[in-house]
């Protein structure tokens, strides 16, 4: 069906848009990953969830 894109393919679309959030987050887990726990990096999780959401919208 032409014209008609995969989930999977808006999703990949949309983290290729987010490489900064992508970053700021892996380093915060990074900086101590033998102490990870529940919510250790939230602010920056949410601003990777919310660049992730903003770019799948427009596509």
């Amino acid at each position: 069906m032409p014209g008609r894109s995969r989930p999977i393919d808006k999703f990949a679309a949309a983290v290729g848009k987010c490489s900064k959030e992508s970053a700021v987050y892996g380093k915060c887990i990074l900086a101590d990953y033998n102490n990870v726990h529940k919510d250790k990096c939230a602010a920056e999780f949410m601003k990777l969830k919310d660049c992730y959401l903003a770019a799948y919208k427009k596509r």
